[in-house]
């Protein structure tokens, strides 16, 4: 398993936060996806293999965030 860590712009209340981690999680090999708020980043555990940084940043745009 590979980690990284987000840099998620746009954020501004719990609903927000909830629609960052379900886009990350839809993603196939994201295995966890943490996201603070009040850092207003995301910490993702996935499986390389399947997924790719690309695919986590485009998952999180095309919730509406943007990735810094």
């Amino acid at each position: 398993m590979d980690e990284i860590v987000l840099k998620v712009e746009g954020m501004s209340c719990q609903g927000c936060v909830k629609g960052v981690t379900a886009a990350l999680m839809a993603v196939p090999g994201v295995t966890d996806a943490q996201v603070d708020l009040a850092a207003a980043q995301a910490r993702v555990r996935f499986d390389q293999a399947q997924a790719t940084p690309e695919m986590l940043i485009q998952a999180v745009e095309a919730a509406g965030f943007d990735v810094g």
